[in-house]
């Protein structure tokens, strides 16, 4: 029996993984492990780690990384410390992490110390800032990859890495969004209490390379939000540098009529949400992946997701208010085209399992090659 130890530090990278786990635990040949730290276990960001235990797993792990979000490098030897004490209890034939986290760049540094074999989900893509590097860095780290699509695959190989260690599985949030898993949206506005008819979702990050203008940004941001008549969802933004002042921000939203402000929203909940939202605002990855598959018009702010594959048709705009607001004025009238197929067909599960059931899967060598082209 095969131990596989999936690493999960936010809402985001474990709604990339939930079905990777899943289809994990109902194999006899693999025992699955779920180490679980991060923005899980923090109260102020809706203490997540619920909805992990409502999954049922098994193996659910959890320890504390957080330091405070100036210190994200000591968060990471945190991480670190925690997952390297986890493992050597554990002995895991495998550590999957996913995405471009500090916590990522922790597990595969635990595995790779510990010539455990580590499996990147989503590598070879590019995402801008601080993440960029953590992402890259993750890859050259790891053994072996679970990409989304050609073009991740293509970096890779570029990066050296050998094509026999590159999976092209999809993005497999993908196979949770057209599943019959998600709830009606009478559930979904039940369950959070909304009332609104019309909504936009609000999902703005902290760009840790900006941190000098960040409140500056925020303030333009939610200068706009007020001066405009949509009804919105917002959502806590992840825990990066930067984020207290968002949160800061975000005070001026409070009792206000037209905004629900949510530390979180369950991942399937988040989905139908959006699926039936009028457009999507800030700049989150979702307005990047999922929104364009649901066809839902998109407002993408600044650099954060600079250089992203980008398979539709986007209103990009920088952090000027007066922008923001133009971009809010046009955006009901705004046609969009529903993405391609260029993060898979919702079959990401399937061909993941397929990969860790071949027997020369899990011979790859633990010695990485430079594979020059």
């Amino acid at each position: 029996m095969k131990k596989i130890v999936f690493l999960t530090g936010t809402r985001a990278d474990f709604g990339k993984i939930k079905s990777l786990i899943s289809i994990l635990e109902q194999q006899p040949e693999f025992e699955v492990f779920v180490a679980v730290t991060g923005m899980h276990l923090q109260e102020e960001y809706g203490y997540t780690l619920l909805e992990i235990q409502r999954c049922g797993y098994k193996n659910i792990h959890t320890f504390q990384n957080h330091t405070h979000e100036t210190t994200m490098d000591l968060t990471l030897a945190k991480t670190i410390e925690g997952l390297s004490s986890y493992v050597k209890t554990v002995k895991p034939d495998l550590i999957l992490v996913h995405g471009d986290r500090v916590e990522t760049l922790a597990g595969a540094i635990v595995g790779s110390l510990n010539n455990i074999l580590v499996a990147h989900i989503e590598g070879g893509e590019v995402s801008g800032t601080v993440d960029e590097l953590i992402r890259h860095s993750v890859s050259k780290l790891s053994h072996i990859h679970f990409v989304s699509n050609s073009e991740a695959a293509k970096r890779l190989k570029q990066m050296g890495e050998i094509a026999a260690s590159i999976f092209t599985i999809g993005s497999p949030d993908i196979d949770v969004m057209f599943s019959d898993q998600l709830p009606d949206l009478k559930v979904a506005k039940k369950y959070y209490q909304i009332d609104f008819d019309l909504f936009g979702i609000v999902m703005f990050h902290p760009v840790t390379t900006e941190i000098k203008e960040m409140e500056q940004y925020a303030t333009h941001f939610v200068n706009a939000l007020l001066a405009d008549r949509h009804n919105y969802i917002v959502v806590f933004p992840n825990n990066d540098l930067g984020s207290k002042t968002i949160l800061a921000a975000y005070e001026r939203l409070k009792g206000n009529s037209r905004f629900r402000i949510f530390p979180s929203l369950r991942f399937e909940y988040f989905l139908t949400l959006l699926k039936n939202s009028q457009f999507i605002l800030g700049n989150s990855s979702a307005g990047i992946r999922e929104a364009p598959y649901y066809g839902i018009p998109i407002i993408n702010i600044g650099t954060r997701q600079q250089n992203r594959a980008v398979h539709a048709d986007i209103i990009n705009v920088d952090y000027n208010e007066r922008n923001i607001s133009e971009a809010l004025r046009i955006i009901d009238s705004h046609k969009v085209i529903q993405s391609d197929d260029d993060f898979g067909q919702g079959n990401s599960a399937e061909l993941f399992l397929e990969s860790l059931q071949k027997e020369a899967f899990w011979q790859m060598n633990h010695q990485k090659q430079f594979r020059d082209r």
